[in-house]
């Protein structure tokens, strides 16, 4: 037999999470069929709900042994989450799918036909098109992916999601790169192994709202580019270069015209452009250093990626004991020797 794990990073997706639970267990008994060595196991990541999840995912886990999850201390973000999932799974192969049926579980068994074989170590889709998003960050999203690519020696394929069906190999591998900042759009990259991409076209949600804001999603696009490439900091360097070449220029050009032609320096307009010029470059550069300097300090406080406050076998413990009636409880027994009557 052969256990395929599932791992569902959740964040308040209690309207979603009953219908991809539905949905799945659909496919997995349709593939148990079809592929009789395999078996399952779904692990949800709970990180930090402030909604009806975490009681939803103990309801499952009493119901079905197949079942697990992890629950946050609180909300660390869906890279944690995913970390933790694949650090957490037991299975030869890991399945890495969001809640929100974006991710179609009618896709697994295609997955899986391409990596039992041994071929590819991983199966992912790519969106052909992003219907259903707004015109300004579907944009942004394209240049993102030219922009990292043309800066980075990691390539990340356009539409590329974590939707990935891989084996244990792919997986323990991305586990060694247990870094503080993590980007796993580019780390399954990094990694290497061979991937199928099987394309398709965007499905929206069927219930409940994305947490990702664009806020979000442009400072998870910043922690790709800070995370797997330098060229920030050569940019900085350069824009220095540049800048002390101007100025050079604006000198020479200021002598010429003040000693050939006896035109007069405008002194404060041009001190003040200047000063505004350099002061903004400085801080530019500054400001790139200073995030790389972040990210550098975060790394080196070694702080876990996540924190776990619950799993589904500590409850189900908990509950267990707390159904068990202690002797300490029992009424106590009645003496009715005539030594007890005295």
């Amino acid at each position: 037999m052969k256990l395929v794990s599932v791992v569902v990073p959740c964040y308040n997706e209690q309207e979603v999470l009953p219908l991809f639970y539905e949905e799945i267990t659909k496919i997995a008994g349709e593939m148990s069929v079809q592929y009789p060595e395999l078996d399952f196991e779904f692990l949800f990541v709970n990180d930090g709900s402030k909604d009806n999840t975490l009681n939803i995912l103990r309801s499952l886990a009493e119901k079905d042994k197949r079942v697990r999850y992890i629950s946050f201390s609180r909300n660390f973000g869906k890279e944690s989450g995913m970390f933790a999932g694949l650090e957490n799974s037991k299975g030869d192969f890991v399945v890495v799918m969001d809640a929100d049926l974006q991710h179609p579980p009618s896709f697994l068994p295609k997955m899986y036909s391409y990596v039992r074989d041994g071929e590819y170590d991983c199966a992912t889709t790519r969106r052909v098109s992003r219907k259903g998003e707004s015109k300004i960050r579907s944009w942004f999203a394209r240049k993102f992916y030219k922009i990292m690519n043309k800066i980075s020696q990691t390539e990340i394929v356009d539409g590329a999601q974590d939707f990935r069906f891989m084996t244990r190999q792919m997986v323990d591998s991305i586990l060694h790169m247990s870094e503080y900042n993590r980007f796993s759009k580019g780390i399954f990259s990094w990694v290497g192994f061979n991937v199928k991409y099987i394309e398709y076209e965007n499905v929206e949600r069927p219930a409940g709202t994305s947490s990702w804001s664009f806020w979000g999603l442009f400072k998870y696009s910043l922690e790709g580019i800070m995370a797997f490439s330098t060229a920030p900091l050569a940019i900085s360097s350069l824009l220095g270069i540049i800048s002390c070449i101007i100025a050079f220029i604006m000198i020479i050009v200021v002598v010429i015209k003040t000693l050939a032609f006896g035109e007069d320096v405008a002194g404060f307009p041009t001190l003040i452009c200047v000063i505004f010029m350099m002061s903004g470059l400085q801080l530019f550069c500054t400001g790139i250093l200073g995030q790389y300097l972040s990210k550098t300090y975060l790394e080196t406080k070694r702080r876990p990626i996540y924190i776990a406050k619950e799993t589904e076998s500590s409850y189900l413990n908990k509950k267990t004991q707390a159904d068990t009636p202690s002797e300490s409880n029992d009424p106590p027994k009645s003496d009715t020797t005539e030594e007890n009557k005295l």
